[in-house]
């Protein structure tokens, strides 16, 4: 409602003429509002092509900070206070050979010194993957690789997870599977809002897009690995897990175990006699250098009443597949998943990527029969080339290199399809990463909620 004193009623024919000197004064008034409004759109354009530095607020005052409502991601990413933490110790080491103490205090000292990050902490994962440093021998290796971390990349998209991906030796003597160890602990100690580092190798494709970790399930445990009770102990076998996806807790017991784990490889001085040990105690192992798979089927099988009630063997599902088992099985899961959707309005409904997580959970209701494991039409969460070798291209000799790029590529497009989807388009054929065809509107709307 416009005020009285603003009213048109001031310039009505009826109103009383003003005196002349009022005129005068108004004139005045004019003129000097005019300058000055002149002299603003010459300053606004002037800052607009010219911007100023603000130096003032490339250091955040804490005192200031912006919100966490402010900052959009739930959390508040401006604010880092001056109160010391484990990252003022100079004494702080990242390196796989200097062991980190007193962890857990250290990290919940500063989740209370950073609150926002405090809550949500035990749910809040950080993915880690990598290669080596130099180009792949293997002509389309770098593809692979590129494509793989794209895989990966989705999968923290659509879950809200953060990812690093490194790319080079953390310590000149771990290399190859080694490699992993170094990086996983310098992970913790950068990202100590997470909870929980998911190692998972570069010939590792997450293959069911949609899939969360049941994190509950391993509330009382620090490490989850893919494996088998029975093949440790009763067959000595050194397949009996899998190291090369692996979810540790971030903790002083990680901590301890990545130390010991460490001090079986490279590093060690009695890395040679450490080879010897794991081939004499599980005779299927076929070559003689200690390697990190090993190593932790070792600790397990010596000092199961150390490490065994704290590390999950997961034999439920998929945690990750052997890719020979799997590959050949895309297209009947496919068609299994389309069928449920035939006769499921919700899961055909088109939808923001941000809620895949709700699709993933409706969809679980008719995935009850479909079993879990081999011989299962249910997406494997994880597809794994393990001896595929994508990027010098030396693949085991019990299958041909063609097998495993072919693979690969369908496994990529697999998992690819179930994000594009979303985007309105899926690759027709598996084995051409090139051809994509548009998805038809299928929702019918007398099903729909409008």
């Amino acid at each position: 409602m416009v005020s009285p004193e603003f009213s048109l009623s001031q310039f009505s024919p009826m109103a009383k003429p003003r005196n002349r000197s009022f005129w005068r004064l108004s004139d005045s008034f004019l003129y000097c509002g005019g300058v000055f409004l002149a002299i603003l759109l010459v300053c606004s354009f002037w800052s607009f092509f010219t911007p100023t530095l603000n130096f003032s607020s490339a250091i955040t005052d804490p005192s200031s900070a912006v919100s966490c409502k402010e900052s959009g991601f739930g959390v508040n990413l401006k604010s880092d206070p001056k109160d010391l933490t484990f990252y003022d110790d100079p004494e702080l080491s990242y390196s796989i050979e200097k062991p980190v103490k007193n962890w857990d205090e250290k990290r919940k000292q500063w989740l209370n010194h950073h609150p926002s990050f405090a809550a949500g902490a035990s749910e809040r994962i950080v993915v880690v993957t990598g290669s080596q440093p130099k180009p792949c021998k293997n002509p389309i290796g770098d593809h692979l690789l590129l494509r793989s971390f794209k895989n990966k990349v989705d999968y923290c998209r659509i879950h809200g997870y953060d990812i690093f991906y490194n790319n080079l030796l953390l310590h000149p003597k771990m290399g190859s599977y080694w490699a992993k160890l170094p990086v996983v602990k310098a992970a913790m100690l950068t990202h100590p809002e997470a909870e929980w580092i998911w190692w998972v190798d570069s010939d590792a494709l997450f293959t069911d897009m949609e899939f969360k970790l049941p994190l509950q399930r391993y509330k009382n445990h620090n490490l989850v690995v893919h494996g088998w009770p029975e093949l440790i102990y009763d067959k000595k076998s050194w397949t009996s897990l899998n190291a090369g996806v692996f979810l540790i807790r971030n903790c002083q017991w990680s901590m301890d175990l990545i130390e010991t784990w460490s001090n079986m490889g490279p590093i060690s001085k009695d890395y040679k006699k450490w080879g010897e040990i794991q081939r004499s105690t599980f005779k299927d192992k076929l070559f003689p250098e200690s390697d990190d798979q090993t190593a932790l089927i070792y600790l397990l099988y010596k000092h199961k009443e150390k490490y065994y009630d704290h590390i999950y063997l997961e034999g439920e599902f998929y945690f990750e597949g052997y890719w020979v088992e799997i590959f050949g099985r895309y297209e009947n899961m496919t068609e299994m998943y389309l069928e449920i959707e035939r006769g499921a309005a919700e899961l055909r409904r088109r939808h923001a990527e941000k809620v895949s997580e709700q699709y993933g959970a409706f969809r679980e209701e008719y995935l009850k029969s479909a079993g879990n494991g081999k011989g299962s039409w249910r997406r494997p969460l994880i597809t794994h080339f393990t001896g595929c070798q994508p990027c010098n291209g030396d693949h085991n000799k019990m299958y041909n290199g063609e097998s495993c790029w072919n693979g690969m590529v369908k496994a990529l497009n697999f998992a690819h399809n179930q994000v594009l989807r979303k985007y309105g388009f899926i690759h027709p054929d598996l084995l051409d990463s090139s051809i994509v065809s548009e998805v038809p509107f299928d929702y019918p709307a007398d099903e729909g909620p409008w």
